[in-house]
């Protein structure tokens, strides 16, 4: 497989995944709804919808949204320049790899933000939203909300209560809610820290060879 038809097939699955759970979910559950996968109770899909960053951090406000709308835009340019240049340089499959996980799950949210508002009415507690209301969608151009919908509550205990400060106060882990995009961009980022010297080390066997083949000809051609 050409490795630019491997990247393209990397960012169609992903987003393609990412945007068809959102929109059933959006379209099928009430906001805050929530169900266990499989019985397990440690897996669960909980719609909520995040105005803010990955795993439901806020930030700013308003204006703190319209700003990370423009901020992912323009990090999302950054990164298809960086994935082309990759491609060019005939990069390896795990930098490919890497970089178009980051790319497809930063246009994941990027389209929640951009055309959720405009295009499904106002999920509430008591119904799911529709898709293309009559009286428009629930905001403007830029604000719409991420869908989030992964939980995974694998401890949800409490403190013990001879502990000071936080003694008999809940205990739960994991509680942050995300997405398919989210998860995108997390392993994404996860290969790029475990694979660091593959990233950012010394050059390869191969490179070090061309290098040494390339000195030894300039230097005969010198003498």
């Amino acid at each position: 497989m050409k490795k630019s038809h491997f990247v393209l097939l990397i960012i169609f699955l992903v987003i393609l995944l990412d945007q068809s759970l959102k929109i059933w979910v959006k379209l099928s559950m009430p906001l805050g709804d929530s169900f266990e996968v499989l019985g397990l109770s440690w897996f669960h899909i909980h719609f909520i919808e995040n105005p803010g960053m990955a795993f439901g951090i806020e930030w700013g406000g308003n204006w703190g949204k319209l700003g990370l709308s423009l901020f992912r835009i323009a990090a999302i340019s950054v990164i298809a320049y960086i994935l082309v240049k990759m491609l060019k340089q005939n990069a390896s499959f795990l930098v490919l790899t890497s970089i178009s996980l980051i790319f497809a799950g930063a246009v994941g949210n990027i389209l929640d933000s951009v055309f959720y508002g405009l295009i499904f009415s106002k999920s509430t507690a008591l119904e799911a939203a529709v898709f293309m209301p009559e009286g428009g969608g629930y905001t403007s151009f830029l604000y719409g909300k991420v869908v989030d919908m992964f939980y995974f509550p694998l401890i949800d205990t409490t403190w013990p209560g001879w502990l000071p400060f936080v003694g008999g106060k809940s205990l739960r882990f994991f509680e942050f809610i995300f997405n398919i995009a989210d998860a995108a961009v997390f392993c994404g980022t996860a290969l790029v820290f475990i694979f660091y010297k593959h990233f950012f080390g010394a050059p390869s066997e191969e490179e070090e060879v061309e290098d040494t083949t390339d000195g030894g000809i300039t230097e005969l051609t010198n003498q």
